[in-house]
């Protein structure tokens, strides 16, 4: 079905706020249309992941008919930029001028702390992306659900994992220096180091660095492994920079650096490499092989967490809005179906929420491979209903500080 873009106000071209209007038979019509607004990435060293989120969004709604129940859907997108104040004035943007009834979106964790009370004050429902982690933890936002991860959500398990089963002792950890950087890494130091290892080196790298040089030249001799918190197309600089210097170190990384989308064109760079993920396109789910042939088909490239985590929000609100009678005019009512919603059938597998809005569901321990030809994460191991706390209670856990650059404090730091 052909897909028609358009403005739907005047201004919106001006702004930046386009609108993907479909054909719905007239007695679906009557019931008005459920809106949208689609927050994603379009420029900057982020717009890799912001693409892949458009081409779940649009896979999936081309699925339905472009429908959710029995209601029309018109999809509103903006580009956030990968900038704060930019993601601010495109949230009011759908919110004030085009009434949209929920967000999906945005990608950055800054972005959503930046949209964050902003959310809160207009009692907008929002599936997020993005991991910042307090808006369902100490502060958390009643508006709010999270059907992919926390930043640290999947770290916490690869942590566990390169300490037990891999006998790892020293690692160097790397990642982007923002908020998801700073708790991507957090998470993996926290669970590797109550296991046993030692973080022995943190380096933290400009979200637009252009070269990585100068921070891999300073990389220790005796490492068992480096963790890379890279995303965007930041990890596949990086890993390929590490490997033209000549380092040999095993690779882990959290869920953004051996992204799918890239995975063929880091090649050899990137084989061996173990990453802790909520999804992989190898995954057995027919939902899932449905999903990866889905978007070969239509965009010629496989399925990375990007594209996976919108299809997902997508999967959740479809539920969400099936569970309130199709009604997403009471906000109340249709945020406490998505605060409750089961899906025992997504992309990933099962998923539901705790009572903070955020997601509880598989982990995938992934190891990059070469099968027929071609790169792909392989699951090695499956951690189940994992949650953002991961074993630690929950109360205890949030009396400490948010994960950060300086929290949990590093211990075994070297000169």
């Amino acid at each position: 079905m052909a897909i028609n873009r358009r403005t739907v106000i005047k201004g919106a071209l001006a702004t930046g706020v386009a609108s993907q209007a479909f054909k719905i038979p007239a007695a679906v019509a009557q019931a008005g249309p459920i809106r949208i607004g689609f927050l994603t990435v379009k420029t900057g060293p982020l717009a890799s992941g912001g693409l892949q989120m458009e081409q779940g969004v649009t896979l999936f709604f081309k699925e339905r008919g472009n429908k959710l129940g029995n209601r029309a859907v018109e999809l509103h997108t903006a580009d956030t930029g990968g900038n704060p104040a930019q993601a601010r004035t495109k949230t009011q943007e759908l919110v004030e001028r085009l009434n949209v009834h929920c967000l999906i979106g945005p990608l950055a964790a800054f972005e959503a702390l930046a949209i964050d009370d902003y959310i809160r004050s207009t009692q907008t429902p929002i599936l997020t992306v993005a991991g910042a982690e307090d808006i369902t933890q100490r502060k958390a936002n009643p508006w709010v659900v999270r059907p992919s991860a926390t930043s640290a959500q999947t770290s916490h398990p690869l942590g566990d994992y390169a300490a037990k089963d891999l006998k790892f002792k020293r690692v160097a950890t790397f990642g982007d220096d923002f908020a998801f950087g700073h708790e991507c890494v957090a998470g993996f130091q926290r669970t590797f180091e109550d296991n046993g290892g030692k973080v022995v080196q943190k380096l933290f790298t400009p979200l637009n660095a252009p070269d990585y040089g100068t921070y891999i030249s300073q990389l220790k001799p005796n490492l068992d492994a480096v963790f890379t918190a890279h995303a965007g197309s930041n990890g596949f600089k990086f890993i390929k920079q590490l490997r033209e210097y000549g380092n040999k170190t095993q690779i882990l990384g959290g869920f953004t650096p051996v992204d799918e989308s890239l995975l063929q064109q880091m090649g050899d760079d990137a084989l061996g490499a173990i990453t802790g993920n909520w999804y992989s396109a190898q995954l057995e789910f027919l939902g899932n092989k449905k999903f990866v042939e889905g978007i070969q088909r239509d965009f010629k490239v496989d399925p990375g967490v990007y594209a996976a985590e919108t299809y997902l929000c997508c999967e959740v609100l479809e539920q969400a809005v099936k569970d309130a009678g199709g009604k997403v005019e009471d906000k109340a009512a249709f945020m406490k179906a998505l605060k409750t919603v089961k899906v025992p059938n997504t992309i990933r597998g099962p998923v539901s929420f705790d009572e903070l809005g955020n997601v509880v569901g598989n982990s995938y321990i992934r190891k990059v491979e070469k099968k027929g030809g071609k790169y792909v994460n392989t699951v090695i191991k499956t951690y189940a209903d994992v949650g953002q706390f991961w074993p630690y209670k929950q109360d205890e856990f949030l009396k400490n500080p948010v994960y950060s650059r300086d929290f949990p404090p590093s211990k075994n730091l070297e000169n």
